[in-house]
């Protein structure tokens, strides 16, 4: 039996009320982390996402958020600095470059940043079908990963629908 990673914390070991999930261009990954995260979390929960570079949005996270019953909504890529906030007690990377741009962000703040490592789905190729495989396994991953780092591990309750 392995062992699963501590559940996320604030520093005070309390479930985090501002996550931030970032990604290379905040066009796939880290907009189904946060539209996953805020249709499970509490309503309380600030949750954002962000991009190291300026992205655009990709046509298949729309169909892969639909087929589960959520939506972006009219919602753009962005990047850090085009945050509202900045203030988050838990960022969620989710590539390489956004955890080390993450690290880079953080060194001098008591922000917990954590590497959930998720597969980039644009570099699947075949048919249309086998690509938007590749963008659903993304989505089940991650909402694998909040639902049991997130939600269960800090005693969360999800809300309901």
């Amino acid at each position: 039996m392995t062992a699963m990673a501590p559940a996320p914390t604030t520093a005070e070991g309390k479930a985090p009320g501002a996550v931030l999930f970032m990604c290379g261009l905040n066009a796939i990954r880290s907009p189904i982390a946060e539209v996953i995260a805020r249709s499970i979390l509490p309503r309380n929960t600030y949750i954002r996402s962000a991009g190291v570079r300026a992205g655009e949005r990709d046509p298949f996270v729309d169909v892969v958020l639909d087929e589960i019953g959520l939506s972006l909504g009219r919602r753009q890529p962005q990047t850090l600095d085009e945050l509202e906030d900045d203030y988050f007690d838990l960022i969620i990377t989710l590539s390489p470059q956004a955890h080390h741009a993450a690290l880079e962000l953080t060194r001098s703040s008591a922000v917990d940043v954590i590497y959930w490592p998720t597969m980039d789905p644009t570099v699947t190729t075949g048919t249309r079908e086998q690509i938007l495989d590749a963008y659903r396994e993304v989505r089940d991953h991650l909402e694998m990963l909040i639902e049991t780092r997130l939600v269960r591990r800090n005693g969360i309750a999800a809300q309901s629908a």
